[in-house]
């Protein structure tokens, strides 16, 4: 079994928001589809898939999704830019 850390950005990719889930396509069409509209990622229509990890176990996955998030927004910037210099929509690919 796969888990994965990911990141999703607004257009403007000034918002964003990490996350993890073992179902990479499943939450990302969740998030793409605004089912709850209270949610973070609907308010700020952040649902652009921009970076994601793959973990064989999860306290790997869920450890790293933590140290993501305790970073500054440009080390995260530059993580994302390093693989996705463009800032583009993976989600096409994974579906």
């Amino acid at each position: 079994m796969s888990y994965y850390v990911y990141i999703l950005a607004n257009n403007h990719n000034n918002v964003i928001y990490t996350g993890v889930t073992i179902d990479l396509r499943r939450r990302v069409f969740e998030h793409k589809s605004y089912i709850d509209p209270d949610s973070f990622t609907s308010r700020y229509h952040v649902d652009k898939l921009v970076y994601y990890e793959e973990h064989k176990d999860p306290v790997t996955a869920i450890t790293r999704e933590k140290q993501i998030k305790g970073w500054n927004r440009n080390r995260k910037n530059k993580m994302i830019e390093d693989v996705n210099p463009q800032w583009m929509d993976y989600y096409p690919s994974i579906i």
